[in-house]
């Protein structure tokens, strides 16, 4: 199967998120696909949030994840998850944010400060300092995280023209059928 990086892929809003946002249907076990899972799809990230992920000019040109690093950066990334998942459905949870801290200040001191890993951990350290953090939700279609910037913070979708097009049409489908005699 083809696979690259498009703007969907990063409409996170932050490149903490857009990184967790890299396993696909992450809550369907049968259809979960791990974009890191594939090392080309991996390497290939860093380029891409360069020219699509909102914080791009935040962190400037990021380098992949060193090969010895991989494993640290799936650990955070899962980290980054659990914590902020808890923090929009149930308001934080302690043991959670000390397990995230502990793997940002792993990162921190073993990856390059140009790497991947390094600008995840601050993206997220940004994140967790965020001063309205209400404005991260779930998407209500494919379960990614992501930053609502609108104006009345109304959005339901990672990207309307993805998941809210998708939303909006199965709804359509669904009034039509139970229309139907």
């Amino acid at each position: 199967m083809s696979f690259s990086w498009t703007p969907h892929r990063f409409a996170g809003g932050a490149l903490a998120l857009d990184v967790v946002n890299s396993v696909v249907l992450r809550h369907d076990a049968t259809r979960r696909i791990d974009r890191f899972a594939v090392r080309d799809q991996m390497r290939s990230f860093p380029r891409a949030a360069a020219e699509f992920c909102a914080e791009r000019a935040l962190f400037g040109d990021i380098v992949p994840v060193a090969a010895e690093n991989e494993a640290d950066f799936i650990t955070l990334r899962e980290a980054i998850d659990l914590y902020f998942r808890e923090r929009i459905l149930n308001g934080g949870d302690d043991q959670l944010l000390a397990r995230l801290l502990e793997g940002l200040a792993k990162v921190l001191r073993e990856a390059g400060s140009d790497s991947l890993a390094a600008a995840t951990a601050h993206s997220a350290l940004r994140l967790i300092a965020m001063p309205d953090p209400e404005r991260m939700k779930i998407c209500g279609n494919c379960g990614w995280l992501f930053i609502d910037r609108s104006k009345n913070r109304s959005r339901a979708w990672c990207d309307m023209a993805v998941c809210g097009n998708r939303a909006k049409a199965n709804r359509h489908y669904r009034r039509k059928k139970e229309e139907t005699p």
